[in-house]
């Protein structure tokens, strides 16, 4: 596990940094984005179709309800499906890889993908879509045709009842008896990141530091005046501001001796005071990829500098909690079979808490295995089961729950949220990672 010292430096600075300056231009950031699709296409497709053993995909959504794959496939400048928009991917194991489009001309796909149907703006084709479909399949000869139907991931689960009956009528009998589940090659193609994404996944995640650090300060927090659902609502106008957008309503918790005021994930319309140890959940995407993020800070008494030793203490905790998840992550293994290395680890270390910890990507309850889930410490079913795979990204999500000397003993959950990317076999830390609490005055 590594944290660069660039990194830690840039996390140590993020209080006075201008996040505006780092973000793009629309056209650029479609441009970049358009570049990864290309690269994608040509690198990650092929290779995890040949690996899960599908040597055909049909991706098949209409507008407005796609498919959840759909849009990591298009282009930038696609927002949705066009009318039915079926993409075409063809991987034999001794052939050129295809991308192929069966769809409306004119809609954007023509830089990635080949149209194989007849069909302009304005005027009807002579064969049908589902014609054309059946004469792209036939032609090829697939053996095993991968389409969207699962019971585990949703993400591979995205063929609706009506395009899947129709999808098999225009097959017919033959082709239909080939087609197979796709649900890992989904999981498999939305998982693997590029050499270009990692590159850029730091920066991503430093953004989302930095919007915490000035959530978490006293340039906004104001002891005796500012709520916590001001500063919930502070990180989603802030993001909003940068042109950029959260994939859920960020929280703020407050942890307060002798009071119970609230659990981790609300956000109580409850005045911020000193003493206070505070915690935000906060996700951001841009460029196509998702933040997810957990941190802590304490707002100091009157006399105080430093935040109260159990409650760093807590922290501390924390984060050789973070250690040995990422000692327990060996490529090859199954989320499950980590979690339950992890949990025996925490239980040698004298750790109490909960481990939940989640694949992050293009969505931010990405694809891949699952490490745990907040109400499942035993074993995840299904999601949990598939092997972890080199050059991917993770959200570390958990809590221990650590008591406080100075609180009389009172037990606090220092909960945290740090994305890490799973490549050469080790566990980087994007971005830094939070080792000593925000301080408030």
């Amino acid at each position: 596990m590594t944290t660069s010292p660039t990194a830690r430096l840039a996390y140590e600075r993020q209080h006075a940094a201008d996040w505006s300056a780092k973000i793009l231009p629309l056209r650029r950031q479609a441009e970049v984005r358009d570049a990864w699709l290309e690269e994608r296409l040509r690198t990650v497709l092929p290779e995890v179709m040949r690996r899960e053993g599908i040597d055909m995909w049909l991706v098949v959504a209409r507008e407005y309800n796609e498919d959840p794959v759909l849009m990591s496939l298009l282009p930038a400048t696609m927002m949705s499906a066009r009318r039915r928009t079926i993409l075409v991917f063809h991987a034999p194991s001794d052939g050129e890889f295809e991308a192929l489009a069966i769809a409306n001309a004119g809609i954007g796909l023509d830089r990635h993908y080949r149209a194989m149907w007849d069909k302009s703006r304005t005027e009807q084709a002579a064969e049908t879509q589902a014609a054309c479909l059946r004469r792209v399949v036939e032609e090829r000869a697939p053996r095993r045709i991968g389409i969207n139907v699962a019971e585990h991931f949703a993400f591979g689960d995205g063929l609706t009842k009506f395009e899947h009956d129709a999808l098999m009528a225009a097959l017919g009998d033959a082709l239909a008896a080939r087609t197979v589940s796709a649900e890992r090659l989904a999981v498999g193609w939305l998982e693997r990141r590029t050499t270009g994404e990692l590159d850029a996944a730091p920066g991503i995640n430093l953004i989302a530091h930095g919007i915490i650090g000035e959530a978490f300060s006293s340039r906004l927090i104001h002891p005796g005046v500012t709520t916590a659902l001001d500063v919930a609502w502070w990180l989603r106008q802030r993001v909003n501001a940068l042109g950029l957008t959260c994939w859920f309503q960020p929280t703020v918790s407050i942890q307060r001796q002798g009071e119970h005021v609230g659990d981790i994930g609300a956000s109580p319309d409850e005045v911020i005071r000193p003493g206070d140890f505070l915690h935000c959940d906060f996700g951001l995407h841009y460029l196509g990829l998702a933040t997810d993020t957990q941190q802590n800070a304490y707002v100091l008494r009157l006399g105080e500098e430093v935040a109260p030793a159990g409650l760093r203490a807590a922290l501390a905790t924390a984060n050789a909690q973070q250690d040995l998840l990422a000692q327990c992550m060996v490529a090859g293994r199954s989320g499950n079979e980590i979690l339950a290395d992890v949990l025996r680890a925490m239980r040698a270390a004298g750790i109490e808490g909960r481990m939940y910890t989640h694949p992050i990507g293009f969505h931010g309850h990405g694809a891949g295995p699952m490490i745990g889930m907040y109400d499942q410490q035993a074993s995840v079913p299904g999601r949990g089961d598939l092997p972890l795979h080199d050059d991917t990204l993770y959200s570390f999500e958990m809590f221990a729950e650590v008591a406080v000397p100075e609180w009389d003993g009172q037990r606090v959950k220092c909960a945290t949220e740090q994305i890490v990317a799973f490549t050469g076999g080790r566990v980087h830390f994007l971005g830094g990672r939070q080792t000593e609490l925000h301080l408030i005055c």
